[in-house]
């Protein structure tokens, strides 16, 4: 995935995380997935490509304000230069609302799909980039989907789950003629509560719908999740024996198995 090497040589795997849905959790997935990749030893990358920079702002990063993915994807800065480690293991490159511009500025320049793989060629030492996509399918979400290997999609187990997928699933297809080694690592269920009838009929569509591809942890709805950015912090370092904490532990082993 990604830029990719013979595994000891700088292998980093690449991944997106995407859904055009706002709340469905592909934040907090993106968010402690790396972490417990970092917990299980892994050095890990996580590239904020949305400008409400909702994982910049979930993890307490202080960055300077030009120093951000918005700089580097215009090519003022290089990728290195704007990361910031948050802890043992988990490093972020962090965004701002100035991304939000970027569409615009550089409109009618050519290669605008590939920004984000150029800029992330010189990175070494990593084992995983995650990227956090924003909920659209704009450019920044095709950027995240050329630089990426593998996609995972987080889908919440509510009514209407799956609207917008197929045409989810569209992107995804044009971004593979662009690169062809992307994949659907998986779909992965959030927000479940298996006491509600609707979510594990909503569950049941999604496992329908992706078949296999669907991730056996399932994300279980629980407040230690919607309180811990407000704390700057992971679920590992806010409630390390809560649900969420074991839930996303699962769901890491799951996805380094899967590699």
């Amino acid at each position: 995935m990604g830029y990719r090497s013979t595994r000891g040589r700088n292998t980093i795997q690449t991944i997106a995380f995407i859904n055009q849905k706002g709340g469905v959790g592909k934040t907090t997935t993106v968010i402690n997935t790396g972490a417990g990749m970092a917990l299980s030893g892994k050095k890990v990358l996580l590239v904020d490509m949305d400008p409400q920079s909702h994982l910049t702002a979930s993890l307490a990063i202080v960055h300077h304000p030009d120093k951000t993915i918005y700089e580097v994807l215009k090519g003022e800065l290089a990728a290195a230069d704007a990361i910031i480690k948050r802890s043992n293991g988990l490093f972020v490159l962090p965004s701002a609302i100035t991304l939000s511009t970027l569409e615009k500025e550089l409109k009618g320049k050519k290669w605008l799909e590939i920004l984000l793989k150029e800029a992330l060629k010189g990175i070494k030492g990593y084992d995983y980039i995650l990227i956090d996509c924003p909920p659209s399918l704009g450019i920044l979400t095709t950027n995240a989907l050329i630089t990426a290997r593998e996609v995972y999609i987080p889908v919440q187990t509510q009514y209407l789950a799956l609207l917008g997928l197929n045409h989810l699933l569209t992107t995804f297809e044009v971004a593979k003629r662009l690169n062809k080694p992307l994949e659907i690592g998986g779909a992965i269920c959030t927000h479940y509560d298996s006491r509600s009838l609707l979510n594990r009929n909503s569950a049941q569509e999604i496992k329908d719908f992706f078949k296999d591809k669907v991730c056996k942890t399932f994300i279980r709805e629980t407040i230690a999740l919607a309180e811990a950015p407000s704390y700057g912090q992971t679920i590992f370092e806010y409630k390390p024996n809560s649900l969420g904490a074991e839930d996303y532990l699962s769901l890491t082993k799951e996805i380094l198995e899967r590699e």
